[in-house]
């Protein structure tokens, strides 16, 4: 994945909820764009859940992009 499309979705106006997976098969949610965070360099993402707890995923090991509904529901995937 590049940080290009990450950057995309995050910066959308208006703001569209994403989420992410990753190689191992998890979801990460991302409903709010203060729900995310990157490095500088682009090499690491910070997804934060509602429950106050976080991830720190490698941008090497997301696999695909997923558009979700206002709602949080499935609407469309971007892979690339």
């Amino acid at each position: 994945m590049r940080m290009e499309d990450v950057q995309t979705l995050h910066q959308a106006r208006p703001f569209r909820p994403f989420a992410i997976h990753t190689a191992d098969g998890r979801t990460f949610p991302i409903p709010h764009n203060e729900f995310l965070a990157y490095d500088p360099d682009g090499a690491t993402l910070v997804a934060f859940r509602p429950n106050r707890t976080f991830s720190v995923l490698d941008l090497a090991l997301i696999t695909e992009l997923e558009l979700l509904a206002q709602n949080g529901k499935k609407k469309g995937r971007s892979r690339r």
